[in-house]
């Protein structure tokens, strides 16, 4: 097999004693059995994108490892040196469940005390949103947890924090990557000072369980906690070391857990993918909650930061909430917290994105407060907060099941998002409802709103040029109607504009550049196309919505909406 030179280049150094004996083994090895994967290996570097890097684990440039990560990490030293000099800087350090985290999680923790700063590295795997809250409850100039999310096994990854406990944004993210890409591996400091690591545990962990119950607790009444019946499972990951502990400190005594998911594991034995968005991940859950007659069903994702819910339709029958269902429930609910509370002045504000759904706009006018919407991805609600401190955020959400309650942890929290969900649930049930019947009373309050995602892959190069060749044309040549509907509006988040196709006049979107179109039509529906930056997918994202007068109109409403939506899609050509 043929190997381009430059990958040679890299291999080669990677022979050099700047790399310990076991790594050259392992090249060697590749080098004469499997030419293939040493190919992938080293053909390029692993991406330090927006929020840190994810990848599988290995040898190689293009690799999760002790050297990529300590590349990462002595760049973000000399960074931190830059922006805060004459400073004792400090980070903390989380890592999850997955394989080798803990080792990594050393390695960084090394590097970062052997360039002078002070260390705060858990003793042992912890939810990500302990680590976002842990940065501000130490006074930390930035954070790292190790943690590949819901990817498969064989990965791992690395995310940063900032002082404000929210992942990296512009500027600070473009300047860092080029700190380390502009280093080379033998000016890593591995040698650690261990006397600057300092390991943290049940100190933070009360801490963070009682900022959680400040803000995701509502005086629910013991007996309406008592009352109802959740099962719980982490999906093998870390959130089983803090929703036990912080559910029976919050009052919640009725909580059935998926024992054969309990265990933190890696490998994630017992589901496909550990997603709590994929329905198949709650399956052994959604078993127990028949067998114990449970009221509420909650699923973590293994870093914690994701969650899905299950609840009892009117018929009795456990139904999974979809992303941006879960986000409107858990909203309102703060939204009717906040008003009973009298806390609502008209200077606070929700958060939300550009993919998730426009309801989240009637909720907020409904109560007088602004729903701010950014682009996907939590880090751009944790810098409205930063961005905007005479206001004050209540909560908000995205679609891909992950939600922030209050601004305590400045990232998705399923930890704060479970409590909540729980307090709505046990409220519910005390006064003869269920979470099911408060959505759709706020379908008949709000307008019954409706969304679908189709992810459409296309691989390799030619697949590439085809989703290029699919935003090009929606750009160049927009649709003029979709279904019979007139298109009101094309916000275009590449070039900053939104046009009005019935007066042309065109405005400027306050918000940074993005490859993503959204078409708004006639009839309030919306259509928005995002290519993946990470994979070789195009998304496409709609909403449509009517008006209904009482909950007995949802399944004749429901019907109508989704042939609304199989009609766009096949009138798009994108069945």
């Amino acid at each position: 097999m043929h190997i381009e030179q430059h990958i040679l280049d890299q291999v080669n150094i990677w022979l050099t004693p700047t790399f310990d004996d076991k790594t050259q083994e392992a090249i060697k090895e590749m080098m004469t059995s499997s030419p293939k994967e040493l190919e992938d290996s080293f053909y390029k570097n692993l991406e330090f994108g927006t929020g840190g890097m994810r990848g599988v684990m290995g040898v190689g440039t293009n690799r999760i490892n002790k050297y990529t990560l300590g590349k990462n990490t002595q760049g973000l030293s000399d960074y931190l040196k830059k922006s805060f000099p004459n400073e004792q800087l400090k980070v903390a350090i989380a890592y999850d469940c997955r394989h080798n985290s803990n080792t990594l999680a050393k390695v960084v923790a090394d590097v970062f005390s052997a360039n002078g700063i002070k260390v705060y590295l858990f003793s042992d795997m912890r939810p990500t949103p302990e680590l976002s809250f842990t940065v501000k409850h130490l006074n930390c100039h930035a954070g790292i947890v190790l943690t590949a999310s819901h990817n498969p096994p064989e990965y791992n990854g690395y995310k940063v924090y900032w002082q404000d406990g929210g992942q990296l944004v512009p500027p600070q993210d473009n300047e860092i990557i080029q700190v380390i890409e502009a280093l080379n591996y033998d000016q890593i400091k591995f040698e650690a000072k261990e006397d600057l690591i300092e390991y943290i545990d049940t100190e933070i962990d009360e801490a963070f369980a009682q900022s959680t119950i400040e803000n995701a607790g509502f005086n629910t009444s013991a007996a309406a906690k008592e009352n109802l019946k959740i099962v719980y499972t982490s999906l093998h990951g870390t959130s089983i070391k803090s929703i036990p502990n912080i559910l029976a400190k919050a009052g919640y005594t009725n909580v059935n857990i998926v024992a054969e998911q309990a265990e933190p594991n890696g490998d994630f034995p017992t589901v496909k993918s550990p997603n709590p968005e994929e329905p198949e991940a709650l399956t052994m859950a959604l078993a127990l909650a028949e067998k114990t007659n449970g009221d509420i069903v909650i699923g973590t994702d293994p870093d914690s930061d994701r969650l899905g819910v299950a609840v009892r339709d009117n018929d009795g029958k456990m139904i999974l909430l979809n992303g941006n269902q879960s986000m409107v429930v858990m909203t309102h609910f703060l939204l009717q917290q906040w008003k009973k509370q009298g806390k609502l002045t008209g200077t606070e504000f929700v958060g939300s994105t550009i993919v998730s759904t426009p309801m989240m706009l009637e909720l907020a006018s409904g109560y007088g407060v602004e729903c701010k919407v950014g682009l996907t991805g939590f880090k751009w609600i944790a810098k409205m907060i930063k961005d905007f401190p005479n206001q004050k955020f209540i909560g908000g959400g995205e679609e891909s099941f992950g939600f922030m309650v209050g601004d305590a942890v400045r990232d998705k929290d399923a930890v704060a998002a479970t409590l909540l969900v729980c307090e709505m649930a046990a409220l519910a049930k005390e006064k003869g409802s269920t979470l099911y019947q408060e959505l759709l009373q706020m379908y008949v309050d709000y307008g019954f709103y409706k969304e679908h995602l189709i992810s459409i892959t296309k691989k390799g190069i030619e697949g590439a040029n085809e989703i290029k060749q699919m935003m090009v044309d929606l750009r160049e040549k927009p649709l003029k109607e979709i279904n019979g509907e007139r298109v009101v509006m094309i916000e275009d988040y590449q070039n900053a504009t939104a046009r009005n196709l019935f007066t042309d006049e065109v405005s400027t979107l306050n918000i940074p550049k993005s490859n993503v179109l959204i078409y708004y039509l006639e009839d309030g529906s919306k259509i928005c196309a995002r290519p993946s930056g990470t994979e070789p997918k195009i998304k496409f994202y709609f909403s449509v919505n009517c008006a209904i007068e009482n909950t007995n109109e949802v399944p004749e409403a429901e019907i109508y909406l989704d042939n609304k939506i199989k009609n766009i899609i096949a009138e798009m050509q994108l069945n």
